[in-house]
Parts: C-alpha cells; structure tokens; sequence
C-alpha cells in the first residue's frame, strides 16, 4: 500500500527533529524513563539535581538539593500546584541560607543566561499514579521540568484538534500528575498549531500560532519553541489570575504580546511619544494594558519609573482595580484630585491608577519627568474636550499611549483621537491594530448577526433620521452619558419607544423569542431600554410574561427616582451577586434589562443576545454589541456559535449612517440572519440529499449496518460530519422560524445519521458521548422512538463462535473490521476489573482499528490480525482454567508470556506473592517504591535493565491490588 502519513511519522518526529535543530536536546523514550526513575516519575531527578546546584553556587548542596526537588515534586495535582511549579520556575522560591542568615531566592531557570540552562525533548511520555495511565506525545523540559506537552494528531482527521484537546482534559482529570509541571499545552495536526495554558482547558483559552508563512510547519515549531522565546513566555506571557476565588492561568495570544512588545519599544523611543493601540472589543485588551504596565515596572532599561493606568468611569476604574488585584500586581489608587496631586508632586514610583476626570484643572507643569508612561483605557473617549488638555498640560514630558476597544472613526471625534494619540504613526496612526475580522478569524471573538424585529414595533425611518441618525452632534459619540444627553432632547423619538401598547408588544416578543430561540439553547440575554423608566417599564411587563426571578434592571440609582425607579436600585453587593449569578449558566436572573451600565466593560461569554431597542451609533454602538461577541463553551458541549442581536430601533437598516468607520475597519463584524436561512437552504439542496438517501434503503434489522458502512472511509465520514456540523448550527441559531418547516423531517434523519455514524466509529470501549445539541436532541429522540431506529449497533459477543457467526453475516469486509473490533475492545472493557489480563487484547483491538482507519493497514491485513485476537481471547479463557492460577498470577503470568519472558509459569507465582505484601501501594508512596524495587529485583536477571522497567510498569497498571 502507498505510504500514508500518521501521528508518529508526519507531527510527532519532525517536531522532535525541529526542536533538535534550535537546540532542544532529544532524549529517547528510554533514556528520559531511567531519569524518572519509571513511570511514575514525573522529573529527570538527576538533571534537575546537576541544574540545581550549578545555579546556585553555595546556596544549593548535595546534602540540601533533595529538600528542594522533594518540594517541587511534591506540589498538589491541581492547578495550584501548576501554579506553585511556575513559581519555582521564576525564581520567586527561597532556601534559607545559613551562611548568610537569610533566605535567598532559588534559580531554578536562568531567564538572562538561555546558554546555561538544559533544554531537552522526548517522546512517547508515559506516566501512571497507580490508578491510571497515560502518555503525552510530546514533551519539553527545562534543567529536569517539563514545561510543554504537545499532543500530535493525525492530519488526516477533521476533528483532530478536538480529539486532541479532549485527551489532555484526560490527562487533567486521570492523571494530573503528569500535567502539573508543563506550564502549557499544544494540540497540533501539521496544518494547525494550537496551544494554550494547562488547567484552563476551555476552548476559548485554545489559540492558534499563526505564522507569516501560513502551513509551514516546521516554521511554526520553530518558531514557537525558539529558546529565548520560549524563555520569555514562561516569564512574561503566562498570567496567574484569581477571580471569585479561583485560580486561572492565561497565556497571552499573539496580538498582545506583540502590542506589549510595542509598547515598550515606544515608551524607550525619546523622539516618540505617542501611541494608540486598537485590540477589538474582547480580545483581551485589558490584560495586555497591564501586561504593559508590569513589564515596564520590571525593565531595569526604565529605571524606577511611574506608570499611570486611566480609566473615564467610576465603573471601569473598580473593574481594573479588580484585575490588578487578580493579576497580583500592586498599585497604589489615586482616588480624588488631591491625592493625585500629592503622588505625582513627590515624585511616587510605581503603578498608580485613577480616572482622567481627576486631572481636571490640574496645574500645568504638574511633573514634569520624561520617565513617567500614561496608559489611558477607552482611549477615543477619554481625551476629548478638556481633559485632555489638562493632562498634556499637566505631564508635558509623559508617554502616553491610548488604548481602545473601536476604531478612529470618520468624524471630529476621530480626528481628536488621532491627533492625541496616533501623530507618531502616520497614516492610520496605529502602533498595533487587532482588527474585527482577524478576531473573528482567530475565535478571540465571534461574528454578531442581527435580525429586525417586525415592522409595527421598530421606530418610523424619519423620526430615527431627525432626531438621532441626522444630527451633527450624534455623530461619532463615544459616550453612553453624552448619548443619552442627546436621546434626552428626541422626545418624539422616545414617547415612541415608551408607549404602553409598544412597551406591552415589545415584551411579548422578548420573552417568547428568549424561551423559544435563547433559553433552549443555555445562554442569556440583554433588553437595552433608552433609559432607566424605559427599563422599569420593560420589567414589569416581562414579569407579566415570565418569572420574575428571570430578568433583573441593573441601571445607576439617582437621589430623586420616582417610586417605580426606585424599586430597582441594587446596593453594591446586591448588584455584585446579580452580576456574577448571570454569568452562571442555569441560575437566576437569566435577562437582565440595562440601559448604561454593563454596556461597556461587562464580560459574561455566556450572554448571546441583546435586544436592542436604544438608538445607537458609531462606539457607542459598537461597544455595546461586542457585550454578546465573547465565545462560550460549557464544559465541551455548549459552544457559542456567534452572537444574536436583536433590532427594535431600526439602526441596521441604516448602517451606513450608524457606523462611521472605515469598511476595512467593521468588516465581517455583523451579518443579517437572513444570510443563515440562504446557507441552511443551501446545505439541504446539495449534499443533503446524498445522505438522506440512505434512508431508502428499507427499515430491516440490517438497514443500520448499511448506512454506517456507508462511512467506513474516514474520509466520507469527515466530510459528512463537517456538513451535518454547519447545518446543526444554522438550525440551532434560526430555530423556531417558519422557514424551517419544509426541512424539518430531512433534517431529523440527517441529525440521526450522524449519531448512527458517530457512535459506530467512536473509539470502541469507551463511553459513547453524544454532542447532539439542545433543539435537535429532542427531534433524535421523538424520532428514534416513533420510528424504531436504534442509535447503536449491538455489540458481538465475543467467544469460540465469533468468526463463524462474522463470516455468515452480510455487509462489507470493512464493516466488519469495524464490528469486530469495537467489539473486542468493548468486551475487554467491560471484563476490565474481573479479568485485567484482558485489556491489552482490548486496547490492540483500538491499534488496529486507528492503523486501519488511517490506511497504514488494508482490509485484509486489519481483518486477519482481528481474528489473531479473537483467538487470544477465546484462548485466554481456557488457558486461566488450565493453569489453575488465581486471577492475579494469571494476569502476571499473561504479561510475561506475551513479552516473551522465559519461566513465566515459575515467575509469576513469585511476582503475585510480592505484590500481595504491599496492598496500599495505590494509596501509599513509600508502598509504591517498595513494590517497585522487588520487581526489578526480580525481573533484572530474567529480562535485563532495559526491559525491567516498562514490564514493571505494565505489571503495576494491570494489577491494581
């Protein structure tokens, strides 16, 4: 047969063979588990011993370096533990130095000398705790630490980085041990290269390595696992954060370590001064302003400079003041005029935060150092008029780069924008720019698609142009406080959106589209009233319609509320709770009705549609939208498609007038719904009827076998899932909707097919997980039960009569491949804890399935080494009642019989009675070294050093007690 690519030979040896190439040393699968000591080792012992002391001289020993290897190895398995490891790694760990009566800091990785640190890399990286087992592909090490595991997938499968990810979540879950140390993760199929943080395995915190060169491969490893850059990536782009009591780690992407980079480089420019980075709303602009900020803390190139982070609200300055506090990061607030004065005037160093409004009437001259670096937050807003005067005025000699979540617009206000912030990089007057499409394109945010609500409830064209769309003053308004200044002169505008009849009609639509197209699907949602009445209005009405614990108003007290306002003020820690139980799923409130707050700065993945019935434009409209852009996924099953909104105003029929942009700047930002129902019409017009014709073909007790042999090419079945994926998305977002009902019946049997075809060739002996989503499970399930399909096929038993039984049946040899094997592996999972000695006749069942559905075995050769196996478990049976053994001996002495061990029948006995000495080992350390050293006693002089140890650790995982 041709040659075909696999895991091994296509991803996992040319990444080894990049990384020996910049200088990673390979170590054999062999070499690094003497090192380790076996597989249960989670360090090269005797590296990181060597390391320890050559970067310590006179503080680390012989007699003391064991307590400090003992302290890393023995961190928790969680991400505490992960994190307590990245710490040792930057040297923030102390040993107490008796010479010099003081702790010092250990040098674990020597950030500023790469050269004198061992970088190395191995493969095939198994490691059991005793309960399970598994083996990274992958992995790179630091002076004796993992530091990276990659996962190499075959480039072949469509859904190999999902697969991919969805093994290292096995590896959190079964064995967290082997993922504590590696501080990051890489899941990678040649075409693409994705990485993330360990123990923040969502798939939103997955990104891809781009690369100027897109599809070269060896460029992108090369790139990735550049010594020096790698360096730098443990030190400075993995952050710990804490929020509401739990750890996260985050990796910055791409664009904002490129952006800090940048940053950095212009506040070390003395000829610039300036600066504007636009990171779109949601990309994680937040961080990368901080990231900023603690680099140029820490350069010693600065000296002890003073760097001032600038919010414009109240709101937005408790958020940062929020994540600073979660990234670990000390600063000191400058809460009034007065005491911002009193830091700047004596010369304060450090980080201070404060809101620009507090430079209002500021001395001139106020500090006048050049070592001072101003980083101001919604920057296209927070400098107009005034203020910013007052701050030039007051820091003449700062750095000031702005930093915003909207483009420099076509307007006055851009203009401002531009002139403040952007002069020193003409034209565009960017210093880094990550545009809407590429976020949409790298997943850091989704694409928004809109749809109008019906014609009688939306505002009449001519009063949205006279009194909003038309006037001078709306136009590139930044400012939820100065929008709502001009909304408050549109009276025929707003008696329009307040009338009772509109409010009552308007409310009926929100709650019937949210229980029928938002709830069903595990997501929430946003009504966006034109001001606070308007939102009391709106609650009162939905609580006619729905629940009301369902919705909450969240809007800014004021001391003169009416009584119907009033009802809806939230205390602080009222509102906090409010805020953080929506961001849950499945709890309380489930909309919440806003018409300023949490319009900017509010970050809840979970939130997919905004009703929107505010008049809007240009960043005000733009930073409210980007609110339902953040992407989701709810422990792998939901996952957020793109955002929702709804329009009750009519501002996107006006675009043109409503977003005064640059093209290139919004493109692929908003798309109409009615682009959805094209596609979905599409995908049902072509290949749809391909597949729906397997359904033709009768409903006997055969007619499943025939439709899933139908896939028995992985090829066939990539490209059918790929289909039926897209169309269960369409279907799921437009769901319920008229348009639909001609293709409800044809889309049912597809959503069918794909479960059939799904669970048949899932990994066998594994449980089935259906990633059905929430409207169409319904229809699989009424269908299966009034039609009789089954979505499994019978699993073949599997005895002296198996072949006989397969030979007689029908179907194609390839489908009986499959059956057969799914079957083996099946069975011996399931006799897994009666019979171990079963389960490695189960897992080559896998081998052969995978080598076969990867074309490296054809039909025949797959079908013949079945049979092989059949035989052996048939056989296994007789033989355990021939040798008299009870079941642990019988285990040992199948492990040595299949790795060709001479005297097995001798040596099992002894092996069985040493492991009855030591019942705890599972549970106890001292147990688990003990047991280990009576086997290698035993097997050394049977089978020699090299193989001792790999049947040791085969031994311990089959034998668990």
């Amino acid at each position: 047969m041709p040659s075909v690519p696999t895991e091994r030979s296509a991803v996992q040896e040319p990444i080894l063979r990049y990384a020996a190439e910049i200088g990673w040393q390979r170590l054999s699968k062999e070499e690094a588990l003497s090192l380790r000591g076996g597989e249960s080792g989670t360090l090269l012992y005797p590296v990181l011993r060597r390391k320890l002391i050559e970067l310590n001289p006179g503080l680390v020993l012989p007699e003391n370096v064991d307590s400090i290897v003992g302290r890393i190895e023995g961190v928790r398995p969680s991400i505490e533990g992960s994190v307590e490891v990245l710490a040792w790694l930057r040297g923030e760990r102390t040993l107490f130095d008796s010479a010099e009566k003081r702790q010092r800091n250990v040098t674990v990785v020597d950030f500023e000398r790469p050269s004198h640190n061992l970088f190395q890399v191995t493969d095939e990286w198994e490691y059991t705790n005793g309960q399970k087992m598994n083996r990274a592909d992958v992995l790179f090490l630091i002076n004796g630490i993992p530091v990276a595991l990659v996962e190499a997938k075959s480039p072949r499968k469509r859904d190999a980085i999902a697969d991919g990810l969805a093994q290292v979540g096995r590896y959190h879950r079964e064995t967290p041990e082997l993922v504590v140390a590696p501080q990051v993760f890489e899941v990678t199929h040649l075409v693409d290269f994705y990485y993330g943080p360990t123990w923040s395995l969502e798939r939103k915190a997955l990104f891809n390595w781009k690369d100027e060169e897109a599809g070269n491969f060896e460029r992108k490893v090369k790139r990735f696992f550049a010594r020096e850059r790698f360096l730098r990536m443990l030190r400075d782009w993995i952050l710990v954060v804490r929020r509401d009591d739990e750890l996260r780690k985050v990796v910055l992407r791409q664009h904002q370590t490129r952006a800090v980079d940048r940053t950095i480089e212009r506040c070390l420019d003395p000829a610039k001064r300036r600066g504007l980075v636009w990171h779109t709303q949601g990309s994680g602009k937040t961080f990368t302003m901080i990231a900023a900020a603690e680099q140029i803390l820490a350069n010693p190139a600065f000296a002890k400079p003073t760097v001032l982070l600038l919010v414009d609200r109240n709101e937005l300055e408790t958020q940062l003041f929020e994540n600073l506090r979660a990234y670990g990061l000390p600063f000191e607030p400058a809460p009034s005029k007065v005491r911002l004065r009193e830091l700047l005037r004596s010369d304060y160093r450090g980080l201070i935060v404060s809101m620009i409004h507090k430079f209002e009437a500021a001395d001139a001259g106020l500090c006048t150092r050049s070592d001072i670096f101003v980083f101001v937050d919604e920057a296209h807003r927070s400098t107009g008029g005034s203020l910013g005067n007052y701050l030039l005025g007051a820091l003449p000699n700062a750095t000031l780069v702005g930093f915003t979540g909207t483009p420099i617009d076509r307007t006055a206000h851009g203009e401002g924008t531009f002139k403040v912030f952007g002069i020193d990089d003409p034209p565009k007057g960017y210093l880094d720019k990550y545009p809407i499409r590429e976020s949409i394109a790298d997943q850091a945010t989704l694409r928004l698609h809109y749809t109008l609500a019906p014609n009688e409830i939306r505002v009449p064209r001519e009063t949205l142009d006279t009194e909003f769309l038309d006037l001078a003053e709306a136009e590139g308004v930044s400012d939820l406080e100065e929008l709502d200044r001009i909304l408050s002169r549109a009276v025929r505008l707003k008696a329009f959106l307040k009338a009772d009849d509109r409010v009552a009609k308007v409310a009926a639509f929100v709650a019937k589209h949210f229980r029928e197209n938002v709830e069903p699907l595990g997501y929430k949602a946003f009504l966006v009233g034109v001001d606070r009445e308007a939102c009391a209005l709106y609650k009162e009405a939905l609580d006619r319609l729905l629940p009301p614990t369902a919705s909450r108003v969240v809007y800014t007290a004021a001391h003169n509320d009416s009584e119907r306002l009033a009802e809806h003020h939230l205390g602080e820690d009222e509102e906090k709770s409010v805020r953080k139980a929506f961001t849950k799923p499945g709890q309380d409130p489930k909309i919440l009705i806003v018409t300023e707050k949490l319009l900017t700065g509010f970050d809840a993945p979970i939130l997919y549609c905004m009703y929107l019935d505010k008049p809007m434009r240009d960043h005000a409209l733009l930073q409210a939208i980007a609110r339902v852009n953040r992407p989701y996924e709810d422990e792998g099953e939901t996952r957020k498609p793109s955002g929702l909104v709804v329009d009750f105003v009519g501002i996107f029929e006006r675009l043109e007038k409503a977003l005064k942009f640059d093209s290139e700047d919004v493109e692929g930002l908003l798309q109409d719904v009615a682009v959805l129902r094209d596609r979905f019409a599409a995908l049902m017009a072509d290949p749809a009827p391909r597949y729906l014709a397997l359904f033709e073909d009768g409903r006997d007790d055969k007619a499943f076998e025939r439709r899933v042999e139908a896939f028995a090419d992985s090829s066939d079945r990539d490209a059918f899932f790929a289909f039926f994926r897209e169309l269960r998305t369409l279907y799921e977002v437009l769901s319920p909707d008229l348009f639909l009902r001609p293709h409800v019946e044809s889309y049912t049997r597809l959503s069918v097919l794909y479960e059939e075809v799904r669970s048949f060739y899932a990994p066998a002996g594994a449980p089935y997980e259906s990633d059905i989503a929430h409207k169409t499970e319904a229809l699989v399930r009424e269908h299966a039960e009034s039609e009789g399909f089954a979505l499994t096929l019978p699993i073949v038993e599997i005895d002296e009569h198996t072949l006989d039984a397969l030979a007689q049946s029908g179907g194609s040899t390839r489908g009986k491949v499959f059956n057969l094997g799914r079957s083996l592996a099946a069975a011996a999972a399931t006799k897994a804890s009666q019979q171990p000695y079963l389960v490695p006749i189960g897992e080559r069942a896998q081998e052969i399935l995978d080598a076969f559905d990867d074309r490296q075995l054809d039909t025949e050769q797959a079908l013949q080494q079945l049979e092989r196996l059949v035989g052996e478990f048939t056989e296994a049976e007789r033989e355990r009642r021939e040798t008299g053994f009870d079941l642990r001996t019988f285990t040992l002495y199948r492990v040595l019989q299949r790795e060709g061990v001479a005297g097995a029948e001798t040596l099992a006995p002894r092996l069985a009675g040493l492991l009855a000495q030591f019942p705890n080992r599972s549970q106890n350390v001292n147990e688990t070294r003990a047991v280990k050293l009576g086997l290698y006693r035993e097997l050394l002089p049977v089978v020699g050093r090299e193989r001792m140890v790999g049947i040791g650790e085969q031994i311990l995982r089959l034998v668990r007690a």
